[in-house]
């Protein structure tokens, strides 16, 4: 509009230099005069919205000093918006908004966004960027649950971010994941600053002191499976495990590193022995905008552990774990199937052995029940609907030795599943898992928070 009006201004021949610059200056009080007649607020509104014909392909949160794995804890209500802006128009002044507020969720010093062009036409993907420049500070409860059956699993952290370094120390008790309840401290050590940020180096330490269920202690005594269980019986673990990890695409890592693991307190033969390791880990994760408002996730993974002499290790065995994850969100419902696979080869020590039956695999069982001392073998598959804060899940799956016929087992539920107030930055759950089998039903309940 101005540079139209200053076209019909200006003369074709000016007669002379003071001419043309009296001419020019009134067309510069021309153009001030209908400036405020052609800036009225709907032309100011199309402006801010000239980009409102994109549609927002992807949203990613990721640090301006370090390339992560976009594994910031966000709320739940956070995440939501996210959804609700992904495969909507893009919005900037809602964009400023998510900043803001992931801004103050993650204390960060500044959050910022940049968009850059989508798959598809017309699309594009946001980032947001987190600048921590001048080091954080935050503490925070990462998990925290009840199982009727198994009793509280829990854990505390603390994390603190200077420039390119992170530290955090976290103290745990988890009576759910391992056929041992243990409880300890690990602290780690990242820096992200390496090859452009497209390496990160860590350092861990972990410390734990291990208790055992009274049927396990009777399956390691009757010593039904030697060939198969390494070490028996321990009272306490140390582990150091340095590791590199390595970007080698947007959602693709792979994670190389070593684990010196020393068990102590073994109740016959020598007092300690070293499962030392290779570890690796390929992690693929992905998120994007499907058709409509809807919302695709992809969470993939294989890991492996090779305790060799080559470590000086007193064991030797090889842990194969794969695992897939798929989340849908569409309006208020949401699906969710999870599949996991592993195998080991090998004498393991009870820690690396797999169990079923916990507050997040096939819910409902005790896993003491299916098998006190874990199984060489293992496949499980779930799958969860829900609906605004309904949950309703089936879970299947088996743990079993090599050389044993696997017996499938079953179980389902239903519960809530929710953001609670300041204790947002993960999801709120109450259930009731029923395993499923002949005779009596046991309902097992589970409650808790960050799952």
């Amino acid at each position: 509009m101005r540079f139209r009006a200053l076209k019909l201004c200006v003369p074709k021949f000016p007669p002379s230099i003071l001419a043309f610059m009296t001419a020019l200056a009134g067309c510069a009080l021309l153009g001030q005069a209908i400036a405020p007649a052609e800036s009225s607020p709907q032309d100011q509104a199309a402006d801010l919205n000239v980009n409102s014909r994109y549609v927002v392909e992807s949203i990613d949160v990721e640090s301006m000093n370090f390339v992560n794995e976009r594994e910031y804890k966000l709320s739940t209500s956070a995440l939501e918006e996210i959804r609700h802006l992904i495969g909507a128009r893009l919005n900037t002044e809602a964009l400023d908004v998510l900043a803001r507020r992931i801004r103050g969720e993650l204390r960060a010093h500044d959050v910022t966004f940049k968009l850059t062009r989508g798959a598809q036409a017309e699309s594009v993907r946001v980032l947001m960027q987190v600048d921590k420049a001048g080091g954080s500070f935050d503490a925070s409860v990462p998990n925290l649950s009840y199982n009727s059956a198994l009793g509280f699993t829990g854990s505390g952290q603390i994390a603190s971010t200077f420039g390119q370094n992170t530290f955090t120390v976290r103290m745990l008790r988890d009576s759910d994941n391992l056929i041992e309840n243990f409880s300890g401290v690990q602290a780690k050590y990242e820096r992200f600053s390496w090859a452009g940020g497209r390496v990160r180096l860590g350092f861990e330490f972990d410390a734990y002191q291990d208790e055992y269920a009274s049927s396990t202690l009777a399956a390691l005594d009757a010593s039904s499976r030697p060939s198969s269980i390494a070490a028996g019986a321990y009272g306490s673990r140390l582990n150091f495990e340095p590791s590199v990890t390595f970007v080698l695409g947007a959602p693709l890592t792979l994670t190389l590193g070593l684990s010196f693991e020393q068990l102590n307190n073994l109740p016959a033969g020598p007092r300690s022995e070293l499962a030392n390791a290779i570890t690796n880990t390929l992690r693929y994760h992905e998120r994007w905008a499907g058709s409509g408002d809807s919302t695709q996730q992809v969470d993939a993974g294989y890991s492996l552990r090779a305790a060799t002499t080559l470590l000086a290790s007193n064991l030797g065995y090889t842990r194969h774990t794969a695992h897939l994850k798929y989340s849908y969100w569409r309006r208020a419902q949401s699906l969710e199937v999870t599949a996991i696979a592993g195998a080991i080869y090998g004498q393991a020590p009870l820690f690396e052995r797999f169990a079923l039956g916990d507050s997040t695999l096939l819910r409902g069982w005790n896993k003491f029940e299916l098998d006190p001392v874990g199984g060489n073998r293992l496949l499980y598959g779930s799958v969860t609907y829900g609906y605004r804060l309904l949950r309703v899940f089936y879970d299947a799956g088996s743990v079993w030795d090599k050389g044993t016929t696997p017996e499938a087992k079953q179980s389902a539920g239903i519960g809530v599943s929710s953001g609670l107030g300041v204790f947002e930055k993960g999801t709120f759950l109450l259930a009731l898992a029923f395993p499923l089998r002949d005779g009596r039903v046991t309902p097992v309940l589970i409650a808790g928070m960050n799952f």
